[in-house]
C-alpha cells in the first residue's frame, strides 16, 4: 500500500481545521442570536421610568381632582337639598387639592411636566363645569360665564403658544386670587337649595364674589399678554 505524501496530510488536517472553524463560527452565532436583546425590553424600561417620574402625590391629586369634577356633575346635575350639600363639599375637596398638589410638588422637588400640564387642566375643568351647571339653574348670567370661559381659553392659547417657543408663562398672583374666588362663589351659590333659610343673601354675596374674580381673571389675563408681548411677539414684529 501506498503511504500518503506529508503534502496530503497537511490538507486534510487543514480541511478539518476549517471546519471544525466554521462549525464553532455558526454555534457562536447562534449563541448570540440566542441572547440577544429585543426592542421589547428597552422600551419597557423607558415605561417604567417614565411611569416612576410622573406618579407621585402632586400628580395624583390633580387626578383626583379631575376624577372628582363628574362626581360633582352627577350630583349637582339633579339639584335638591341634600345633593347641593354633597355636590358643594365635592366641589370644595376638588378645589382643595389644587392647593395640595402644587404645595407638595413644591415641597418634594415633584414637578413634572405631565403635572405642568394636567394642574391648569383640571382647574379650568372644575371651575368651567361649576359655572355651566349654575347657568343652566338660572343662578349665574349665561354672558357671566362666556366671558369667563373666553379669558380661560385665551390665556390657555396664549401660554401653549408661549410654550412652542420654549418659554414658560408663570401663573401670575392675581390669577392664583381669581380662582379662589371664583371657588367661594361657585359654593355659595350650589349652596342656595341647601340653605334655603339665606338663599337671597348666600346668593347676592356669590353673585357680587364672581364679579370680583371676573375683573381679577380680566386683569390677570392681560398680565399674561402683555408678558406675551414682550417675550414672544414683539420678536417677529
Amino acid at each position: 500500500m501506498r503511504a500518503a505524501s506529508p503534502a496530503s496530510s497537511t490538507c486534510t488536517t487543514c480541511s478539518r481545521a476549517v471546519s471544525s472553524n466554521h462549525r464553532g463560527d455558526s454555534l457562536s452565532l447562534r449563541a448570540t442570536d440566542a441572547v440577544k436583546p429585543t426592542g421589547a425590553p428597552g422600551f419597557l424600561v423607558q415605561a417604567r421610568a417614565a411611569l416612576a417620574t410622573n406618579v407621585n402625590l402632586a400628580n395624583l391629586l390633580t387626578f383626583a381632582r379631575i376624577l372628582l369634577i363628574p362626581v360633582f356633575v352627577v350630583l349637582f346635575a339633579n339639584p335638591t337639598p341634600d345633593r347641593s350639600l354633597a355636590a358643594a363639599l365635592v366641589f370644595a375637596v376638588a378645589a382643595v387639592t389644587d392647593l395640595l398638589d402644587g404645595y407638595v410638588a413644591r415641597r418634594t422637588g415633584q414637578i413634572t411636566t405631565l403635572g405642568k400640564l394636567l394642574d391648569p387642566i383640571a382647574d379650568k375643568l372644575l371651575v368651567l363645569s361649576g359655572l355651566i351647571l349654575l347657568v343652566q339653574f338660572d343662578r349665574v348670567a349665561a354672558l357671566v360665564a362666556i366671558v369667563i370661559i373666553a379669558r380661560e381659553l385665551a390665556v390657555t392659547g396664549i401660554r401653549a403658544i408661549a410654550a412652542t417657543e420654549g418659554v414658560v408663562l408663570a401663573a401670575e398672583t392675581i390669577g392664583k386670587w381669581k380662582m379662589a374666588l371664583q371657588v367661594v362663589a361657585i359654593v355659595m351659590l350650589i349652596l342656595e337649595d341647601s340653605l334655603t333659610a339665606i338663599a337671597w343673601p348666600l346668593h347676592l354675596l356669590g353673585t357680587a364674589i364672581l364679579y370680583l374674580a371676573l375683573a381679577l381673571g380680566l386683569f390677570s389675563g392681560g398680565q399674561y399678554l402683555a408678558s406675551f408681548w414682550r417675550q414672544i411677539a414683539s420678536k417677529y414684529i
